[in-house]
Formats: structure tokens, C-alpha cells, sequence
């Protein structure tokens, strides 16, 4: 799997358009920037280099590793000080109206005995790949779903630890986290809306529960619907990159959130916070690369995490988010 795999966004867009409308199943893998996509027919991916687990649709189903007898997992996260810093960035932006929503994340280094091919193989979500020597990504929330002419969304914006009393009630009415998924709800409806009509909220803010090696957490998103032209298929690289990025992990108004994003941060995220997903010749199925562990040069660890911020938001709490989001859920 060589640079030479991966398409720049002009050529990616139209291998994309072509191999749609040639109903010609491939995976797809779109960094944060949209500058670097790996397209790969279904039949031509090497499962040695690769893996995948999209709901079950698989190159390689049987283990090839050992799940430890038990879990080494030490997180090494930044200082609150260091955190402060990015944050005072983004919320001045936000005090200044150059934002309404910014989604502020970090790179933290992560000892642990897992691979990445055993976090890939023992870890519990809908969304699973591995990149040899690359990454790892196990991702709970879904980008976009196509159906026949029905594409659907669903935001996820909004998290506290499960095991909280009255946690649904303390989510479902906490100010802060209800105006920020309001926010990416408006915006990812919008966003729908360059390239689907009908376009409408279908379920609002429903909750689904997710089980880590250091407990249960409960996340908010909700389902926007939309029809495509019965064509569509012809233009499925155009209709991707331009909902990208999404909306759920940069912020709104968009342009001008990534701006802040590019400022605030220390690292680049590269795939993080892209998207992957498949064409399996008819329909798409895909997910924001959130929950992501990327091996380093060196071959040490780090995992990026992150959350929104809005001008209401704490410091020290949205730190303490971002920390308790360095999971991998093995149970």
C-alpha cells in the first residue's frame, strides 16, 4: 500500500463519479482535508494491509491475534495548561461571532499492549478498520447512509458517563450540550440540502449507550433524511466532498470554524476526523473516523480525541471529556 494508492481530491471526485455510476463496488478512506483518499475496488484490497468491519460487511472475519489476558491502557494526556491554551483560542473566536461551534481536539499519547490489529479485532463498534502501521478507528458514528435515493445523517454531539444518576435526564436537559447538537443538527440539515431535497429532521436527539473497557457512556445524536435524484450514483464524488468535512467534528459556520481549528491545534490530523465508508454498488454506508489510534514514526501510540465547544463551554470540563473519551470499548 503505497503513496501511490492514494487520489489528490480532483481525482478522488472523479474515480468516485466514475465507479458509481459503473455500480463497481469500493471502500473508501477520506482524510480530514480532504487531500488524501485511498479508493480500493472490494475485490483488490489486501487483507494484510487492511481491514474492515462496516456492520458487519468484511474483508476478514477470523482473529489473527490474541486478546491479552489483560488490558494495559495508560493515557498520557496533555497538561491542563497546554489544553487551556488551544481553548482560549477557539473561544475567543466564539466571544468574537467568527463561530458558533468549534470542535477542539488533541493528540494524546497512549502505552498499552494492544496492537493495532488487536484493537481492531477485540474492540466492540458498528465502524472498524485497520491500516497496517498506520491506524486503527472505531467509530461509533455514522457520516452518511444512502438507500436506494435516501441519504440520512446522524449527527453524534452530546456525552456523560452512563453510569451518573438521572444521566439520560441530565444530558436530555443540560443547556450547554442541547445548544451545541441543535447547532450541528441545523447544520448538517443544511448541508443535506446542497444536494438532497425533502430534507427533514427524522428523530432528535435520541440517546445510545456505549460500552468502554472503563465503563458505559451515553451519546446524543439525531436522524436527518433527505431524497437524491434517482441518478445519483453518477455524482457520488461530488455529493461526498461536498458535505466534507462533517459537520459534527469541525463546527459551524464551517470555512471560518476550520480556520480556528488550524489555529487552536498542535497537531495535524491527517485521516482523523475524515470519513470511510463503502459502495457496494447500489447502496453507501459510511462513518466519521472519530475514536482513533495512530501509530507514530517512532511506532509508539497516540489517540486523538476531542469534543465541541460553544461559549458556555468550561475548560476544565471539556478537558475532562476529551480525556475520558481515550477509550477502547473491550469488554
Amino acid at each position: 500500500m503505497t503513496a501511490t494508492t492514494l487520489f489528490n481530491r480532483h481525482k478522488a471526485i472523479a474515480q468516485m463519479n466514475a465507479w458509481g455510476q459503473e455500480g463497481h463496488p469500493f471502500l473508501f478512506i477520506i482524510s480530514y482535508d480532504l487531500q488524501s483518499s485511498y479508493l480500493k475496488p472490494l475485490t483488490e484490497i489486501p487483507a494484510s494491509e487492511l481491514k474492515y468491519n462496516f456492520n458487519g460487511v468484511c474483508n476478514e472475519s477470523e482473529k489473527q491475534t490474541q486478546k491479552p489476558a489483560s488490558l494495559v491502557w495508560e493515557p498520557q494526556p496533555q497538561s491542563f495548561e497546554c489544553y487551556r491554551q488551544s481553548f482560549d483560542i477557539v473561544h475567543r473566536n466564539l466571544y468574537a461571532g467568527n463561530s458558533f461551534l468549534t470542535n477542539l481536539t488533541c493528540s494524546t499519547p497512549v502505552h498499552t499492549n494492544l496492537s493495532l490489529l488487536q484493537v481492531f479485532e477485540y474492540s466492540k463498534a458498528p465502524y472498524r478498520l485497520w491500516w497496517k502501521d498506520k491506524f486503527t478507528v472505531f467509530s461509533p458514528e455514522i457520516f452518511v447512509r444512502i438507500v436506494e435515493n435516501k441519504i440520512s445523517s446522524y449527527p453524534m454531539k452530546g456525552t456523560i458517563d452512563a453510569t451518573q444518576e438521572n444521566a439520560r435526564e441530565t444530558l436530555l436537559n443540560d443547556v450547554k450540550e442541547s445548544a451545541e447538537h441543535a447547532t450541528i443538527t441545523d447544520l448538517i440539515r443544511n448541508d443535506l440540502s446542497q444536494v438532497a431535497s425533502n430534507v427533514h429532521v427524522k428523530r432528535y436527539r435520541y440517546l445510545d449507550e456505549i460500552v468502554t473497557h472503563n465503563g458505559r457512556l451515553l451519546q446524543m445524536s439525531s436522524e436527518i433524511e433527505g431524497t437524491l435524484p434517482h441518478d445519483w450514483r453518477a455524482s457520488l464524488g461530488e455529493i461526498f466532498f461536498s458535505l466534507l468535512p462533517a459537520g459534527s467534528i469541525t463546527g459551524a459556520p464551517k470555512p471560518k470554524t476550520q480556520a480556528i481549528i488550524a489555529e487552536s491545534e498542535t497537531y495535524s490530523r491527517g485521516f482523523y476526523t475524515g470519513v470511510m465508508g463503502i459502495f457496494d454498488g447500489k447502496n453507501v454506508d459510511s462513518a466519521v473516523m472519530i475514536r482513533f489510534l495512530e501509530q507514530q514514526p517512532d511506532g509508539s501510540l497516540c489517540f486523538k480525541s476531542g469534543g465541541g465547544i460553544t461559549f458556555m463551554s468550561d475548560a476544565k470540563s471539556e478537558y475532562n471529556e476529551m480525556i475520558q473519551k481515550i477509550y477502547v470499548p473491550l469488554y
